[in-house]
């Protein structure tokens, strides 16, 4: 019990240091200030190259969706993803270190023998594969979905709504990427930080007021085109469509693609969403109260 409590603590000590040096040593690899250079930038580029022309450039719950998003990156961490993650790790590593194994035994492909670019382009491919399924665990499973329901209550889509999301998706997601990590494992640290870089910018740029779809990488990259389609009042299949996360080629390999039209005007949301809270409190807790 002591070595957990000081895994959380030296966790709640580690990463404080960590958002303390993010914010007062700025650096080309630091997660503070890319996240507000790409939004910045991709903001920017709704103004330039609005799709949907009337609507404001401060949209509704924009605000909110500035705070989800630091909320969500930095403090979510602080709170409690860190001190979760490096027990669950603890755990983990106890329970094959019982059965006589350990990470590196489960290594499938040493990274650090491969060319930087293909190990890179591997970890990029496996872990959004991952969370594609992922995604469409949270549309499938009832109970996941009520914590979903927080993302899919944008009515008005712009780059913030990306990281519009409960505290337990991430949970759920970090969860189910472990064991294919640790199987590829190896990718330094800095080299990772590209990959994220990357997926921040794709996953705003899918949120944004902009009516691109990347002409023939549409089918490879997930586009605004595409992912308005996935917020959709009116469900066109039971459990949803276009789950693509960074890449798009998963839903149309596996048949879960739909682009009927221009999505443009559509109705955002999910069926009964005018129930649905409009705080950022009453939305962390909407899971919970529901029966």
């Amino acid at each position: 019990m002591d070595e957990i409590v000081e895994i959380i603590k030296n966790s709640y000590s580690g990463y404080y240091n960590y958002i303390k040096n993010e914010i007062l040593y700025p650096g080309w690899d630091n997660y503070f200030y890319a996240l507000i250079v790409i939004s910045l930038a991709v903001w920017l580029l709704e103004i330039i190259f609005p799709w949907r022309k009337n609507q404001p450039v401060i949209r509704k719950d924009f605000w909110l969706d500035v705070f989800y998003m630091f909320f969500n990156f930095f403090i979510l961490n602080l709170i409690i993803l860190i001190a979760l993650s490096n027990s669950a790790a603890h755990f983990f590593d106890k329970g094959l270190h019982v059965i006589g194994l350990s990470l590196t035994d489960l290594q499938l492909v040493n990274m650090n023998a491969l060319p930087k670019v293909i190990g890179l382009l591997l970890f990029f491919i496996v872990t959004d594969f991952v969370q594609w399924n992922t995604h469409r665990l949270l549309h499938r499973v009832h109970f996941l979905w009520n914590f979903h329901k927080v993302h899919h209550s944008v009515k008005q889509m712009g780059f913030a709504a990306h990281l519009r999301y409960h505290w337990m998706e991430p949970v759920v997601y970090k969860s189910l990427l472990y064991i294919p990590i640790a199987i590829i494992g190896g990718v330094p640290a800095q080299d990772v930080i590209l990959v994220h870089f990357f997926a921040i910018t794709i996953g705003h740029l899918n949120h944004a007021n902009i009516g691109w779809d990347y002409g023939w990488l549409k089918y490879i990259f997930n586009n605004p085109k595409m992912h308005i389609w996935h917020h959709s009042k009116e469900i066109p299949k039971r459990y949803g469509i276009n789950f693509g996360i960074s890449l798009s080629i998963w839903d149309y390999l596996f048949k879960t693609n739909y682009i009927p039209e221009d999505g443009r005007d559509i109705e955002l949301g999910f069926p009964d969403d005018e129930a649905f809270p409009h705080n950022f409190i009453q939305q962390e807790i909407y899971p919970i109260k529901i029966k």
